[in-house]
Order: C-alpha cells, then structure tokens, then sequence
C-alpha cells in the first residue's frame, strides 16, 4: 500500500476516534431515560394541546358557519347555498390534513429544526451511553409535531381567506352583527396557536443541555449545514466554518451567505447594493404600516379592510390554560385596639383568577394574630380567623373598584375546633379602591393598596372597624 494512502488512513482514524471519544466523554453525563423521558413528555403535552384547541376551534368555528347559513338562508337561500357549500365536507378534510408538506411550505421552527437535525445526527453516531431505539422514538415524535404545525398552519391559512371571503359577503348585507362570532372564533385559535408554538420554542433545560453536548462535536456543525431544514431552503452553501466563535448552531456565517446568494442571482451591480435598495423599499412599506395603523387608532380606518385587524376587543387570557390565569397573594392588616379587642394583625392569603385581563374574581383566608394592649403589653394569641371572596373591576389604568363578602371569626381562641360553628362568625360587606403597582421583582409582581368599607360593621356587636387598609403583594 502506498505511504500516502496509509497516512489518509490513518489521519481519518484518528479523527474519527477522536470524534467518538469526545462525543461518548460529554454524553456520557446524560441519563438517558431521564432525558428521553423528559424530551417526550415536552413533545407530547405540545401535541396534545394542538390537537384539543384545533378540534375545539374547527368545531366551534363549523357550527357558527352553519349557524350564519341558516340566518343568511331567510334572506337569500340561493346565495346561502353558494356560500356555504359542502361546509361540514371542507372542514373534515382540515381535520383529516396529514401535515405532509415540502420543505418550502413547512412551518419553520428554529428550535424543532435545531433538535431534530441534533437527534438525526447522534442516531447515526454511537455515542455515549444513548440507546438508538430511544433516539429513533424521540425523533419520530419531533417529525409528528413538524406535522402537527404544519396542520394549524394550513388550516389557519384557510380559515383566514374564509374569513375574508365570508366578512366581505355579510357586510354587503348588513349583517356584520352575526359575522363577529365567527371572526372571534378564528382570531382566538391563531392567538392560541401561536401561544403553544412560543412555549415550545422556549427551550427546557434538558434540550438546551443536549444542544450544547452536541455542539461541542466537530463533525455536527457540517451534518447541520448539510441536513437541517434550514439548509434545504439555502442548499450546496458547504459546511459551517468552525473556527467562526460567533456563529450559532443553525445560521450560516454572513460572508457564506452573501457568497452564495451572489452566485445565485448574477448581475450587474453589487449583491450589498441590491440589497441595501431592498431595505430601503422595505422600510417605505414599513412606514406606510405605521401611518394606517396610526389611522385605526384615530378612527379613520376602523371599516377599512387593509390591513387584518379583529374589530373587537380581544381577551388575551381566553387563550391561556385555567392554572396560568390564576393570581397567588397575600395581604396584611392592622387593626388598632379598642376596649373589647387588642392590637392585631391580620395575615391573608388568596387565589385570584383573570376573567380577562382587567378583571379578577378569587377567594382567601385570613388569620387573625393579636399583639396585645400596646408597647408595654406585648402577648401573642389567636383572636380570630376568617373567608373571603372577593372581585377587582378596573376602572382606570391602575385603580380598581374592589368589592368583597367575608365571614369573620372575631373572638380568641386556643385550637381551631373551637371555631366550627358557623353561628359564631360575623359577615362583612366590603366596598372599595384598590391602587396595584407592578413590582420588577423575581418573586413579587404586583403591589396592591387597599381602602376598603365595611358597611356591615354597623349591625355587628360590639361594632367592629369600618374602614380597613390593606397591603398585598401578588407572586
């Protein structure tokens, strides 16, 4: 064998060596149940969360069409048939949509691309400790989700040249009105759509730990540039330079880029000049946005149909999940001492939840800590307990109109079974302001202020406080 072709052979051994012995020392810090565990629970609750809101939606938005055909039917029952034909058949095949598109129709994800390229790579390297079969699962279940995106995508795209075509058609009859619940309909599954994809791009700590594992393998910076997704749109740009600290895994260094979009699109002029026109033409277009935006705001585009804007208010909670519209806080709340009661404090819990996002509703609990006569009698004990529920209207900007119904425990006691008894608790009426500050703190988001009347003291007897001034924080 000639020299030559031995040191090739040998020099490719050893890289490759190299390359393994790397990839088995990093992954060899993985569990690999864990991480597999960990990476199809994130994909699965994805997948499930498009699934309910795409058959909620589409049934919603399937009924309100038929809903519109039987209204528009007593006008002009030969249009109602043209508009709405083959309704239930046209939303089936969307339910029926497999998600299989090419590459330059697929929704593109940078996260899904970089985690499904990084998959792809380690079940063609033995490495690590990581099982194959298990690699081979999580990756089928990311190429599931593509899918999956791929489906709202579409389905989206219809539903809003429907939208179009069907609100063009009901404003030329004046029949605006029954259209809305339609174009509601529509707006909040894109807005929960996009929810979902924005969580999923968020990457878990055990994703991003893999990706940075994989990234310190030589051989994965030319797979990605040769296998990700993002290389199909922008083929034959060769390998990532590896020696650029700057580039991230999934973006092609700039001067690659710019070589090979020159080479692409020949002509006269320089490919930077080109492009600098472009930008310039883009930022005109961007400035014309902003005046017709400007305009809705004024009011003088509010019926125009340039630009897709929902013509009502939107709640921007409706989207999120019963547990991520719920409000943990805590209040406190002097009470001076009088002849029948000592100094106390009260120590509030409570649960709020967003009906949108103004407004609240919630329910809590108090324990009512009693200090003593003053400074020079200082004792603790327990004076008292106390329910609550209560409701938050905003009225303007941060001011609220805060008013609440609580029963009140208000005589000391020794242990809590001795407070059972229903009888022995005071009602309280309370009507009020409450002022709320957001606080830039890692664990307390809001501060709350609150004046509060009790116009049920009056009846109690011995007649308790009237007005309570409560501070709350919101976590």
């Amino acid at each position: 064998m000639p020299l030559k072709l031995i040191l090739v052979v040998a020099l490719l051994w050893s890289i490759s060596s190299h390359s393994q012995s790397l990839g088995d020392s990093v992954f060899d810090k993985l569990d690999p149940q864990k991480w597999s565990a960990a990476l199809e629970k994130k994909v699965d609750a994805t997948e499930a969360e498009l699934d309910r809101a795409t058959d909620k939606y589409l049934a919603s938005l399937e009924k309100q069409e038929n809903r519109l055909k039987k209204k528009l039917w007593r006008k002009d029952s030969s249009l109602a048939t043209q508009l709405f034909d083959d309704t239930n058949g046209k939303y089936n095949s969307l339910k029926k949509f497999s998600g299989k598109l090419n590459q330059f129709q697929t929704l593109y994800s940078g996260h899904l691309d970089s985690m499904s390229t990084a998959l792809n790579f380690l079940t063609k390297c033995d490495v690590g400790n990581l099982s194959s079969s298990s690699l081979q699962k999580v990756l089928g279940q990311y190429k599931d989700l593509q899918g999956k995106f791929n489906q709202a995508e579409q389905i989206k795209n219809y539903l809003s040249e429907r939208k179009k075509f069907l609100k063009e058609q009901f404003e030329k009859l004046g029949m605006v009105k029954q259209f809305k619940k339609f174009e509601k309909g529509f707006y909040y599954y894109k807005a929960q759509v996009e929810q979902y994809r924005e969580t999923f791009e968020d990457p878990s700590k055990i994703e991003r730990t893999l990706l940075e594992l994989v990234s310190k393998i030589p051989a994965f910076k030319s797979f990605f540039a040769s296998n990700s997704l993002l290389s199909g749109l922008f083929p034959n740009m060769g390998p990532v330079n590896a020696s650029a600290s700057t580039t991230s895994i999934g973006l092609q260094p700039r001067a690659v880029l710019n070589q090979y979009l020159t080479s692409r699109f020949p002509g006269p002029g320089n490919f930077n000049q080109v492009a600098q026109r472009s930008v310039q033409s883009a930022q005109g277009q961007v400035d014309e946005l902003r005046n017709k935006i400007m305009s809705i705001q004024n009011g003088s585009l509010a019926s125009s149909g340039d630009i897709d804007m929902p013509s009502f208010k939107p709640n921007n909670q409706k989207t999120r999940s019963f547990f991520k519209r719920l409000e943990y806080g805590t209040d406190l709340q002097t009470m001076r001492g009088t002849t029948w009661f000592p100094l106390t404090i009260d120590i509030g819990l409570s649960l709020a939840y967003k009906l949108n996002d103004k407004n609240v509703v919630g329910i809590g609990a108090s324990y009512k800590m009693g200090l003593g006569k003053d400074i020079h009698h200082v004792s603790f004990s327990n004076q008292g307990a106390g329910l609550r529920s209560f409701i938050d209207i905003n009225i303007k900007k941060n001011f609220f109109l805060s008013g609440g119904f609580e029963y009140n425990y208000q005589k000391s006691f020794k242990s809590f079974q001795q407070i059972h008894a229903l009888n022995d608790w005071e009602q309280s009426g309370l009507l009020g302001l409450t002022k709320i500050t957001t606080l830039k703190s890692k664990f307390l988001k809001k501060m709350k202020i609150q004046m509060l009347w009790d116009f049920l003291s009056y009846r109690q007897i011995p007649q308790t406080q009237a007005f309570r001034f409560r501070i709350g924080y919101n976590f």
